[in-house]
């Protein structure tokens, strides 16, 4: 998702880059980088690494956890995967790849010092796929995870926006939406012209765009073109043919996750809330969250009851 730059302020740099903050060195198969992280809070029993969305977002819209984790007693802690806004921007499309990322995600964990007794890894959208990899790849190494508002296999997701979402919509809207895709004319601004009151509105944030909240514009103000291209694709309508993640499935290894999993859907969401909810039976220790109100960013449109769901999950881990 593209909304422009009109939000964008990277005045406060600064700011960010203290408080907790840290840039982490990343060792990749083409070099040296680093990425961006800042912690807020003190647990050492319970830490919780926000993986964000795309695949090219930023941490931004992650700021609704200010109004509840801090009274919770949850230590957190933001990041920007590489590529994005405050972590390095390298040029290079080999790095777009899901198992360098989980690598990142690997190397920002020993960095950070978290590990069985305290680790838990949240993942949004395309950082659920992200939480569903290193979970599969380094469970041990976990507490607790948080799928929220994905799915697990692309192919899924892609047949619940052709089958569900697609025949929702305005069906000129979606005629002139296809086309602009079928050209490969994303660029144009009348592309998110018909997304943003057709599709977003409805099943992203459930509240006008011009009314978004400041962290949800910030966190997709500045998205990584390249990587989201690269991995999802063009289309804002399930993933495009090509794209790199448009065969991802891990629905036959889920039953292979066995640490506390809470998976989060919900009704308006982009993601399919019963295949979310099969997810979490699947799991040997899944639960699921439905957000009855809210959309794929539940957390903004749902907050009582996602952050209700989310903090009782974090509580009730095992020691």
């Amino acid at each position: 998702m593209n909304t422009g730059d009109a939000y964008l302020d990277y005045s406060n740099l600064d700011d960010r880059l203290s408080g907790g903050a840290r840039q982490i060195p990343i060792e990749t198969p083409v070099g040296l980088f680093h990425v961006w992280t800042k912690r807020i809070g003190n647990n050492p029993t319970l830490k919780v690494l926000l993986l964000h969305g795309g695949p090219g977002a930023n941490h931004a819209y992650f700021e609704a956890m200010d109004s509840y984790f801090p009274a919770a007693g949850i230590e957190y802690y933001y990041y920007d995967q590489l590529g994005s806004s405050y972590s390095d921007k390298p040029d290079d499309p080999s790095l777009w790849e899901t198992e360098r990322f989980v690598d990142e995600v690997e190397q920002v964990r020993q960095a950070l010092g978290l590990d069985r007794t305290n680790f838990v890894l949240l993942g949004h959208s395309w950082g659920g796929i992200l939480a569903i990899e290193y979970a599969l790849a380094h469970q041990e190494h976990l507490r607790g995870v948080v799928i929220s508002n994905m799915m697990a296999s692309a192919p899924a997701y892609t047949a619940y926006a052709e089958q569900v979402l697609m025949p929702q919509m305005d069906q000129a809207a979606l005629a002139d939406i296809k086309a602009l895709e079928a050209s490969g004319d994303t660029d144009n601004p009348r592309y998110m012209e018909l997304l943003i009151p057709h599709f977003y509105e409805y099943h992203t944030l459930r509240m006008p765009a011009d009314q978004w909240p400041d962290p949800v514009k910030r966190g997709f103000d500045q998205l990584n073109q390249q990587i989201y291209v690269s991995m999802q694709g063009p289309s804002e309508l399930g993933m495009s043919k090509g794209a790199k993640l448009a065969n991802w499935d891990r629905v036959g290894d889920l039953a292979t996750i066995d640490v506390p999993t809470l998976v989060i859907g919900a009704r308006h969401d982009t993601m399919d809330p019963s295949h979310m909810e099969m997810m979490a039976r699947t799991l040997p220790k899944g639960q699921y969250l439905y957000c009855p109100n809210g959309s794929h960013m539940a957390f903004y449109d749902d907050q009582d009851t996602y952050f209700a769901g989310l903090i009782q999950f974090l509580h009730q881990l095992p020691e």
